[in-house]
């Protein structure tokens, strides 16, 4: 019995190394048609290199042509976007100092009405202010000196002079918040 397993185990490895010689001989044969088959489909494989060379070269060049294209497109939309800038900063000024101008007028309006106001008798000054309109009364009765303001006042009936003193406080307390 020894000595048959000892035939075996002999067997075995031989049976192992002509696996693997064959298995050798196996991948050695796969070479070989792996470099046949790249030697038929070319003869010249520096050809293939170039070849791939100048497909990669032509697409470099054709998307450095796209960019520079895109490039241009963004320089003619930023050369307008500044034009537009420079109208709008332009129309803003404008505006800026037509409401600067429209300003200086009310001042200047208020001013004249102040001075009417400031003229006439406080009677009929009184009876001019309590037909306006609060907000009106109160603006003209600001700009006008002190003692006149006060002359006239008095003579407002007391429900509408009390309503005009107190929106002048609430006037004066945001004004003086704001510096």
């Amino acid at each position: 019995m020894d000595r048959f397993y000892f035939h075996f185990k002999e067997g075995k490895q031989i049976v192992l190394r002509r696996l693997i010689k064959g298995l050798l001989a196996i991948q050695v044969i796969a070479m070989v048609c792996l470099f046949a088959s790249i030697s038929f489909t070319s003869a010249h494989p520096e050809n293939d290199i170039v070849q791939a060379i100048e497909k990669k070269q032509k697409e470099l060049e054709n998307k450095e042509a796209l960019l520079k294209k895109e490039e241009e497109r963004l320089g003619i939309l930023r050369k307008d976007i500044e034009e537009k800038i420079k109208k709008y900063t332009e129309i803003l000024t404008q505006i800026e100092k037509a409401l600067k101008e429209l300003d200086k007028i009310k001042e200047e309006r208020l001013n004249h009405v102040v001075k009417l106001y400031e003229s006439m008798p406080p009677e009929e000054a009184a009876i001019k202010l309590s037909a306006l309109d609060e907000e009106t009364a109160v603006t003209i009765i600001l700009n006008m000196k002190s003692k006149k303001a006060g002359s006239i006042l008095a003579l407002i009936e007391s429900q509408k002079a009390a309503t005009i003193t107190k929106r002048i406080l609430d006037t004066k307390e945001v004004k003086g918040k704001n510096p």
